[in-house]
């Protein structure tokens, strides 16, 4: 599995770029900061998840002065050759994504998921650890369809029923539903909860299965025998159900449900410290990469296939000692390195291209 080509037009700042890296070992951008390293990067990322990992405004990615851009790659699975195109039109108020698999439209996040499985490590990635629950929502929500892309029909169906559910509460304005309503707000709370159940299975089934592989990157990177723990924290107690019957009345003030999945978070701790708030940047950081390697190594045991590895500036973020212990726990398979910085000495790259030459 690998990429074997890309190419961009009207992507970030460029208006066309196309290269290939090598699909089973390490290609390096290496060249002056400004001159795209990390777009290309995303670029990678896009046409793997037909989003960022720098941006939730996807018009943020198209060429400055330009309506769209275009990102397409040829992959391969292991002998299977395929097509991946993304388009992303500009609009008035939306900038809309269009998505291709051998001239197809995947049906569903499980067939985009499945194509190109990956795992990005940005400085940006300790946000994880340190920032607000989200960051840890969506590190699991990723994972889980690279693990297993049939997660996917869940987390769709539980981000449409939610959807509907909020859009009930927004129409009632804080005001007490009529019995129509009431009846149209139970059939989706029932919903909710059954889609909610499953979610939350999943999401802890991962959890017990990646912490052992957490705790083992995390000691090996940090070099220390701290306690690690990785847990599920439901944003409410007891039933669901009940709980968002008592729920209600401040749900319909503010027009949206504010308890379920959604809210949810994952508990990281060290010897029973709060990772967040009580452990030192150091610390944070090994962890965030221990969380990235972890869940690397589940895709790889899981099915058999080495996701696509992209570290965009990761080692200048790092002491020399660091950087030499995540060399050494770096996975096989296909890697993209972004860096401005001489690359660290135990760094044997297949490739190194100068972004500077391709510009165009």
């Amino acid at each position: 599995m690998g990429l074997h080509e890309l190419r961009l037009v009207d992507f970030r700042l460029f208006h066309e770029l196309s290269f290939q890296p090598d699909r089973d070992a390490i290609t390096v951008l290496l060249s002056p900061n400004g001159t795209g390293k990390t777009s290309v990067l995303e670029a990678v990322y896009a046409l793997a998840t037909a989003s960022s990992f720098r941006t939730s405004v996807a018009s943020d990615m198209i060429r400055a002065g330009r309506n769209g851009a275009e990102v397409h790659g040829v992959l391969f699975q292991r002998e299977r050759r395929l097509q991946v195109d993304l388009t992303l039109t500009r609009g008035v108020r939306n900038t809309t994504k269009r998505m291709l698999v051998n001239g197809q439209r995947p049906k569903s996040r499980a067939d985009v998921a499945e194509v190109l499985p990956l795992t990005v490590f940005t400085p940006e990635g300790v946000d994880v650890v340190r920032q607000g629950p989200e960051n840890r929502r969506v590190f699991v929500t990723n994972l889980l369809t690279d693990v297993d892309p049939t997660t996917g029909d869940v987390i769709e169906r539980f981000t449409r029923i939610l959807s509907q559910r909020n859009a009930l509460l927004r129409a009632l304005a804080g005001e007490r539903p009529t019995p129509g309503q009431q009846s149209e707000l139970d059939v989706w709370t029932i919903d909710f909860c059954a889609v909610s159940a499953e979610l939350v299975a999943h999401r802890t089934t991962l959890l017990d299965h990646i912490a052992p592989l957490v705790a083992h990157y995390y000691h090996e990177l940090a070099q220390d025998d701290s306690r690690v723990e990785v847990e599920y924290e439901r944003s409410w107690s007891g039933n669901l159900a009940d709980a968002l019957r008592d729920a209600f009345s401040d749900d319909r003030f503010r027009g949206h449900t504010t308890i379920g999945p959604q809210r949810d978070d994952v508990a990281l701790r060290l010897d029973g410290r709060d990772t967040r708030r009580q452990a030192s940047q150091g610390e944070q950081r090994s962890l965030a990469l221990a969380l990235r390697l972890a869940g690397h190594a589940l895709v790889q045991q899981r099915r058999g296939v080495d996701p696509l590895l992209l570290l965009d500036d990761v080692f200048s973020e790092l002491d020399p000692s660091r950087s030499d212990r995540l060399l050494n726990l770096l996975p096989s398979g296909q890697t993209l390195v972004s860096t401005a910085s001489p690359l660290p000495s135990g760094m044997s790259p297949a490739a190194v291209i100068d972004l500077t030459r391709l510009l165009t």
